[in-house]
This record gives C-alpha cells, structure tokens and sequence, in this order.
C-alpha cells in the first residue's frame, strides 16, 4: 500500500497507488459522479463484489475515494473522488484516449499462416 512509503519515483508511486487491474476501472466509472456499491459493480462485468470491496477500502485508505454512509434503511453507501481522486482526471483522460485509439479502434491486423 502507499501509506508511509517512502517513494523516489513518481511513476512508481502513481502505479502504487492505481496499478492493478481493476483500480483504475473503479476510478474511471467514478470520475463523473457519485455511485452506489451496486451500481459499481454492475458498470464493471467480470470484478467480482468481494474484490470491489477491497479495492474500494484500499482507495478510500490512499485517498482518492470517499465512502459516505446514510443512517437509513436499508442502509445506503455511495463513493465518490475525493479531490485527489478528481486531480487523477487527466490521467484517467489520457489513458481512455490512448485506449480508444490503440485498441477499441485499431484496425483489425490480417493473421499470416
């Protein structure tokens, strides 16, 4: 974890911090609005609930997502970017439009053989 760490490289520390599969999935389905567990979990197919719930404490912990509680029933829970987790935007950006030009539309290579 990030915490306490004593980093020299700025790359290192960013990937510390969202390096991993699906942190910075977590972070992209959270830069424009507040969610609810749930609706985090639907928007990413394939991450399973218990790992959501620790990515989500190791963010909340970094601090880069809030987690605010509602004293309701049922009980509501919704995460938000702290700013910190909103100054990640250009990155989040930045690696949104390399993927959409080097991979969602990338032209299809003919396979030799």
């Amino acid at each position: 974890m990030f915490a306490g760490e004593n980093i020299q490289c700025p790359v290192t520390g960013l990937l510390q911090l969202i390096g991993g599969k699906w942190k910075p999935v977590i972070l992209y389905c959270l830069r424009h609005e507040t969610r609810r567990f749930g609706e985090i979990s639907a928007r990413i197919p394939g991450l399973s609930r218990k790992v959501l719930t620790e990515q989500l404490k190791e963010l909340e912990a970094d601090g880069l997502v809030l987690r605010t509680q509602y004293k309701e029933i049922p009980p509501r829970v919704e995460y938000e970017l702290t700013e910190m987790g909103k100054s990640l935007a250009p990155v989040l950006h930045e690696m949104e439009k390399w993927g959409m030009q080097n991979i969602v539309n990338r032209p299809l290579q003919p396979v030799e053989g």
